[in-house]
C-alpha cells in the first residue's frame, strides 16, 4: 500500500470524487494498478488526516512544459499528447479550476532554476474516484 499526501485545497475535490489522480516525480516506489492507495492531507504534520482509500487503476508517464507562467507548451500523458480542451479537462481532473490555475500552482510550487520554462517528467497515478461511503471525515483538514 502506498500513501500520498495532498495540500489542504485538494481534500474537497478528492472527497467529491472529482479529483482521482495525482502527478508525482519519479521515486523508488509508486502505487501499482490494483494496489490500494491511501490519500492524506497534511501528512507528517499534526494536521494529518486520512481522506480515503481507493484502488490504483493506472500509472502512466507524464511530461509537461509550461512557459511564461500561463502557457502550456506541451502536455503528454502516456503515449498521447493533450491539445486544446483536453489540457483544460486534465487540469480540472487534477483538482484545478482550469489549466491556468494548474500552471500557476506548478510555477509557485516548483519554479525552474532559471529561465522562463518549467519542465517536468514524472508519473500520473489514477485511482477509482471516491464516493461518499468511501470518503472519511477529514474535519478541519478539508
Amino acid at each position: 500500500m502506498v500513501a500520498y499526501s495532498f495540500r489542504k485545497r485538494f481534500g474537497p475535490p478528492i472527497l467529491a470524487g472529482t479529483k482521482a489522480q495525482t502527478i508525482r516525480a519519479d521515486r523508488k516506489r509508486h502505487a501499482r494498478p490494483g494496489e490500494e492507495v491511501q490519500l492524506y492531507t497534511g501528512m507528517r504534520t499534526k494536521h494529518c488526516r486520512l481522506v480515503g482509500r481507493a484502488p490504483c487503476v493506472a500509472v502512466l508517464p507524464v511530461r509537461f512544459c509550461f512557459s511564461k507562467r500561463a502557457v502550456a507548451e506541451l502536455m503528454q500523458v502516456g503515449d498521447g499528447y493533450l491539445i486544446g480542451d483536453q489540457m483544460d479537462a486534465f487540469a480540472r481532473a487534477d483538482g484545478f479550476t482550469r489549466l491556468a490555475d494548474m500552471i500557476r500552482f506548478w510555477w509557485d510550487e516548483h519554479p525552474p532554476e532559471g529561465g522562463n520554462v518549467l519542465t517536468f517528467e514524472g508519473v500520473l497515478i489514477r485511482w477509482t474516484p471516491l464516493v461518499p461511503s468511501d470518503a472519511l471525515d477529514i474535519g478541519a483538514a478539508a
